[in-house]
C-alpha cells in the first residue's frame, strides 16, 4: 500500500469512526461545559447536538408548534395536529407509493398517466388531486384536469403561456404536485383548524 492509499484509508476511517468513536465524549464534554457559569453567574443551556428531527413530518410538526407557541392568538382549543399529520401523510404517499406510467407532451402542455401502487396511496391521491388543481390554477394559471381510466389516473396539465410549456413538462408528475407556495398556507390552516383552501 501506498503512502498516499494508506492516508486515504485512514481519513475514511476517521470519517467513519469518528462519530462512534469520539462522539460520547464530545457530549459529555459539551453537558459539562453546560454546568459551569459564565461571567454573569447564570447557567448556560448546552445546545443540543443534532438539529434534525430524524423525519419529515416530525420536522414539519415541529415548525407548526414553534409558530403555535409563538403566536399569542392561537386557539389550542382549535389546534388540529392529526388534520396536519393525515396531509403529511398523504403527500408521503402519492410522493412514494404512486407509480408514473407514462409522461406524454400535449399541445399546452403534458399527459400523465400514474398508478397508486398501495391502496393508501389510492386514498390519499384522491384527496390531493380533490385540491391541488385549484390551488395550481390559482398561483400560476396552468389547468390541471384529473380524470380516472381504470385503477389509474390521467392528469392532464396545460398553460396559454407558450414560454411556460417546457417547464411543465419539465416538472412532471412530482414537480407538478409540489409546485407553488401553498403547501405552506395549508398546513398553518390545518393546524390552526381552519378550512385548508382559506
Amino acid at each position: 500500500m501506498t503512502a498516499s492509499s494508506f492516508r486515504f484509508c485512514m481519513s475514511v476511517l476517521v470519517l467513519v469512526a469518528g462519530p462512534v468513536l469520539f462522539g460520547p465524549v464530545a457530549s459529555a464534554q459539551q453537558h459539562g461545559q453546560g454546568r459551569h457559569h459564565g461571567s454573569g453567574g447564570a447557567m448556560s443551556s448546552p445546545s443540543p447536538v443534532l438539529q434534525a428531527p430524524g423525519q419529515s413530518v416530525f420536522g414539519t410538526v415541529q415548525e407548526a408548534i414553534r409558530r403555535l407557541e409563538a403566536d399569542s392568538t392561537t386557539d389550542w382549543s382549535r389546534v388540529d395536529m392529526a388534520a396536519l399529520r393525515q396531509h403529511l401523510l398523504d403527500m408521503e404517499r402519492v410522493a412514494m407509493d404512486v407509480a408514473v406510467e407514462a409522461q406524454t407532451p400535449i399541445d399546452g402542455g403534458v399527459r400523465l398517466r400514474v398508478r397508486p401502487t398501495q391502496e393508501a396511496a389510492r386514498a390519499s391521491l384522491d384527496r390531493v388531486l380533490d385540491a391541488h388543481p385549484h390551488m395550481l390554477r390559482q398561483e400560476t394559471g396552468w389547468t390541471m384536469a384529473v380524470t380516472e381510466d381504470g385503477d389509474a389516473y390521467v392528469l392532464r396539465v396545460t398553460t396559454p403561456n407558450p414560454r411556460e410549456v417546457d417547464k411543465i413538462r419539465g416538472l412532471g408528475y412530482i414537480g407538478l404536485l409540489a409546485y407553488g407556495q401553498h403547501h405552506q398556507r395549508h398546513h398553518w390552516h390545518l393546524v390552526r383548524g381552519a378550512h385548508p383552501h382559506e
